[in-house]
């Protein structure tokens, strides 16, 4: 496999007409590494954020053995790729015969829930022809938490209200060998304050409750770098949660996990695209919210970009992107910051697509064709390099 060594030498070799992924398995790689030796407890890659076979054999090859995946397609994709994964199906609503081909066929034992009538759907999909039931499920209690400090919310959709945990945790216990709580604080949580709070509401829902409870799951969050937004160092997350696990009212020997998602595959990819006009400050570019920078046009998320010519000189001024397609809603405000005098025909690489960015391409319009080519260099930004200049913190619990 031909390795190219930057973003640059693919655009002189190939010119390239539509988008080029570049992918970056060492980064990805460093990432499990990171996580697996770090965090004090287990790391399940969500397998949403990227689910790129490639990806999740690089996981594994980091060390990452249990993904959470939230679809019947995701269990049989990480199945079929690697064996001996744990797989856990964490989406807190399911389709019986999801559950029940994840149980029977792939060896799926653990799920999540926030309600009574999940509950029942698990234990009967799980039931055995003859009517015996399963003994060896790993249920998880999903708990609705805050998403007041993550960037993007998650807290409307999915989890039980503290109020009504505590009967839905009595009931679960009966019908599990391992029973949890989980949660998720949002994407790109700043401020490890955020899982305090969560594990609070935790600490409140078991004491209600009264019940064993095996294991505590943290869910996703943890954040990557991008412009303006500078996390603190993920040492500081690991060592708050792990602090206010060990005060929890549970198991002496429950188990902590995580769900990392874009913290693991950010770093993996980034687009090569291509200016098709100017027009005052705004570039048509051959990628956009149908393609890899779904993100960048639904949620204003901001990408790190760099200019690949070698022949600008003006001074960075902001810019907007509109995408390929016919669509007007094919539109990224940014603003990115790229030379003043760039041009029809320049190329731009956008950074830190690795989470999300591939995973939402679709093929609208004709366009969303993309090559993926393997790169040396390093990533734009890196949590796993040890050269970030650590940001100014309020003793790791900012309430920002």
């Amino acid at each position: 496999m031909h390795i190219h060594p930057d973003a640059r030498s693919v655009v002189r070799a190939l010119a390239p007409d539509e988008p080029v992924i570049l992918n970056r398995p060492h980064a990805a790689e460093r990432a499990a590494r990171f996580f697996v030796e770090k965090f004090p407890g287990k790391s399940l890659y969500a397998v949403k954020a990227n689910p790129s076979p490639d990806l999740l054999q690089i996981l594994w090859n980091g060390g990452v053995t249990h993904f959470d995946v939230a679809s019947i397609a995701e269990v049989r994709l990480v199945r079929a790729m690697l064996p001996e994964a744990t797989l856990c199906f964490m989406h807190p609503v399911k389709t019986p015969r999801a559950i029940r081909e994840a149980y029977f066929e792939h060896g799926v034992k653990t799920f999540s829930l926030d309600t009574i009538e999940e509950l029942a759907k698990i234990v009967e999909a799980t039931t055995a022809e003859d009517g015996t039931p399963a003994a060896d499920l790993r249920l998880l209690v999903r708990l609705r938490v805050s998403s007041d400090y993550s960037e993007l919310s998650l807290a409307s959709k999915f989890g039980v209200d503290l109020v009504d945990a505590a009967p839905l945790l009595q009931a679960t216990r009966q019908h599990c060998d391992w029973l949890g709580v989980c949660f998720h604080v949002g994407s790109q949580a700043m401020t490890p304050f955020a899982y305090v709070q969560a594990l609070e509401r935790v600490r409140a829902a078991v004491a209600e409750a009264s019940v064993v409870i095996d294991v505590v799951d943290v869910g996703g969050g943890f954040p990557s770098v991008y412009p303006d937004m500078e996390p603190p160092p993920l040492e500081d997350y690991f060592e708050v949660i792990h602090r206010h696990f060990e005060n929890l009212p549970i198991a002496y020997n429950a188990e902590l996990w995580c769900e990392p998602g874009r913290a693991l595959c950010a770093e993996y990819s980034s687009v090569v695209v291509r200016v098709e006009k100017r027009r005052g400050d705004e570039l048509y570019i051959n990628d956009g919210a149908y393609g890899a920078l779904f993100d960048a046009a639904h949620v204003d998320w901001r990408f790190p970009v760099a200019a690949l010519e070698d022949d600008l000189r003006d001074s960075p001024q902001e810019f907007a992107f509109y995408g390929p397609t016919c669509d007007d809603a094919d539109y990224m405000k940014g603003p990115f910051m790229l030379p003043g005098d760039i041009q029809a025909g320049d190329y731009i690489e956008i950074g830190m697509l690795g989470a999300y960015g591939a995973a939402m391409k679709t093929g609208f319009n004709g366009f969303g064709n993309a090559q993926q080519i393997v790169v040396g260099d390093e990533p734009m930004a890196s949590l796993y390099r040890g050269d970030r200049e650590r940001p100014a913190t309020d003793n790791v619990v900012s309430l920002r």
